[in-house]
């Protein structure tokens, strides 16, 4: 994958695939949990195909080490996806997005006193004024009524376990992106299968044809396709600047709120989305490049 697309477009390009998860999510009739195993059960299995086709071995021998992060990181995904989706039930996909995407803020802060990376005065800026525009465009100064609260907080603990697994995935070096991944599915769904049984059960047979369309296209593309590119890119890219890069993500998701689910868009909204596009941009441009 690499030799198609630079770490940077990949990363890009899953961010904006991401964004667009909330329109499909809200169209699939189960619960959350539900729903969290059978997009690991669809990714699994369109990655196990691929690695049989390609005749990829997960080298096991030279990885052993390093299967406790990944079962760790698998966890993390699985329970991240239970309380994002159970954010999109109560509250809008701004104001989800919003609560979520503190998950940045928690890598950022964090990663250079576990990698010793440099925080620099640009990125410090950037991270700023990025969180600013999400602030605007998210317009949480008209939250109103409980559902919204408990939405926050799910976004909020979906993001402390996206932050989780991303620090985790900094630490593990001697596996490829879409063994990494598919190991990571098959610890989530180890976690997610008896989570359902004990919770909601399984009621996959209410699935109309709108709800199986959208499961599909959430499992495999969402899913499948798009962690690969997405831990791919981000073991060669400064965590600093992958959480930048992320916010990518919550402007397609307004956007997409905005025009496909009718979600009004103030002028600060926008003015927030602009902000985002703007810090981002002047982010990745470096001296070099600009001369």
């Amino acid at each position: 994958m690499k030799k198609i697309m630079s770490p940077r477009v990949m990363m890009m390009t899953a961010m904006a695939i991401f964004g667009t998860l909330g329109l499909f999510v809200r169209r699939i009739p189960v619960s959350s949990g539900e729903l969290a195993l059978y997009r690991a059960i669809l990714a699994t299995l369109l990655i196990a195909g691929f690695l049989l086709v390609t005749r990829q071995k997960i080298p096991f021998a030279r990885i052993r080490r390093e299967l406790p992060l990944l079962l760790a990181s698998g966890v993390a995904i699985g329970i991240n996806w239970i309380l994002l989706f159970e954010a999109y039930r109560y509250t809008t996909v701004s104001v989800a997005t919003l609560s979520y995407y503190f998950a940045p803020v928690i890598v950022t802060i964090v990663c250079p006193f576990l990698f010793h990376e440099k925080l620099t005065v640009k990125q410090i800026i950037c991270f700023i004024m990025s969180t600013l525009g999400i602030v605007m465009i998210t317009g949480i100064g008209s939250l109103s009524g409980s559902r919204d609260l408990v939405g926050i907080l799910f976004g909020l603990g979906a993001a402390v376990f996206y932050a989780s697994a991303v620090l985790v995935n900094k630490f593990i070096k001697n596996v490829d992106g879409i063994h990494r991944t598919f190991l990571q599915f098959l610890a989530a769904i180890v976690i997610l299968l008896p989570y359902v049984l004990l919770t909601t059960g399984v009621h996959i047979g209410s699935l109309g044809g709108v709800g199986w369309i959208n499961l599909l296209i959430v499992g495999l593309i969402h899913t499948g396709v798009t962690y690969c590119m997405y831990f791919s890119s981000l073991r060669e890219i400064p965590g600093q600047k992958a959480a930048i890069l992320s916010y990518i993500d919550p402007l397609v998701a307004v956007l997409v709120s905005v025009t496909l689910l009718g979600e009004p868009m103030t002028l600060w909204q926008a003015v927030g989305g602009l902000l985002i596009l703007g810090f981002t941009l002047w982010n990745e441009i470096s001296p070099k490049s600009a001369k």
